[in-house]
């Protein structure tokens, strides 16, 4: 993936500061009430050190916490911009699927913005859904964030009569016979498309797709045509996109979508798609931009 690695701030960093503010910004959103449960998962990360799966616990959405393996993939600011993009053309979305879902940090940025909605998530990977469940227990949201364990391609993960307003994906970038792998199992299918393409969640997208529903992705904008392939294959109109420029003047890496079925639009709307100006991660000089200082204030961020 083209990553600008945000990380996360751990939680020891976290624990110097107010519980309210961290260097003079108030933390948004829910306060997560503080547990024994809560406090024996901050503790469990200790046991790892040291360990191949060494664990840390890291900021994301504002009190909320994202376990993940220090070595391991780690959340990125791909994911965040799907959350957020996905989350801001629906703002109203009920009900949730977030296709490969990783360690949950696309659909934990998701839930902290759409409080009152339902989530199911689904990944293949065990390694990643223990990290998630543990993080979905952290922030109090096993009552609306459901995690399942399995290929999204592959018959009952997902019934054909489960839809939803929204849905997010996250692919992975690359054929499997292209690049070099990473030595971390995790990370090699969060960047190679071990169990499918953007055709695969474009397909699986649509589906499961409520009335006037939409699926936000991203993906490399070299790598247009797959998207737009994918897109017309699965009957989907990209509505919008916007591309990420991540640092002034250079050429954009990545690209995010917005699409919804054809059969849900107008016939003369059906192919058209509103191109909105680049975002800018970082300015010339290396600073982070004001737009997006201003998109991180709405996930949860500090700016």
């Amino acid at each position: 993936m083209f990553i600008e690695c945000e990380g996360g701030l751990s939680i020891s960093t976290l624990m110097s500061d107010s519980p309210a503010f961290f260097k003079g910004w108030a933390k948004p959103g829910p306060t997560l009430p503080d547990t024994p449960e809560k406090r024996a998962l901050e503790q469990s990360i200790q046991s790892t050190v040291g360990t191949p799966e060494e664990e840390t616990l890291d900021a994301i959405s504002g009190q909320y916490r994202l376990f993940q393996y220090r070595h391991g993939h780690r959340f990125s600011t791909d994911d965040i911009l799907v959350a957020w993009y996905g989350t801001s053309w629906c703002p109203s979305a009920r009900r949730v699927l977030d296709l490969g879902s990783g360690i949950g940090s696309v659909g934990m940025v998701a839930a902290w913005r759409l409080q009152g909605a339902q989530f199911v998530t689904v990944e293949a990977q065990e390694i990643s859904v223990r990290l998630s469940r543990k993080s979905c227990q952290y922030n109090a949201l096993v009552d609306r964030y459901q995690i399942r364990q399995g290929d999204f391609r592959d018959a009952g993960i997902l019934s054909p009569d489960e839809k939803f307003d929204l849905v997010l994906g996250s692919p992975p970038y690359f054929p499997l016979d292209t690049g070099i792998h990473a030595e971390h199992p995790q990370k090699i299918a969060c960047r190679f498309e071990v169990r499918g393409s953007i055709i695969n969640y474009c397909e699986v997208a649509s589906q499961h797709l409520e009335m006037g529903g939409v699926f936000a992705s991203v993906f490399p904008t070299l790598q247009l045509e797959r998207v737009q392939e994918a897109a017309r294959g699965a009957g989907l109109s990209i509505v919008r996109m916007r591309e990420i420029v991540f640092k002034a003047p250079e050429a954009p890496l990545l690209t995010l979508f917005l699409m919804m079925k054809m059969e849900h639009l107008p016939e003369a709307f059906r192919d058209k798609t509103w191109k909105e100006p680049a975002l800018i991660i970082r300015t010339a000089e290396g600073a982070i931009h004001p737009e997006y200082s201003a998109v991180k204030l709405s996930i949860g961020f500090p700016p």
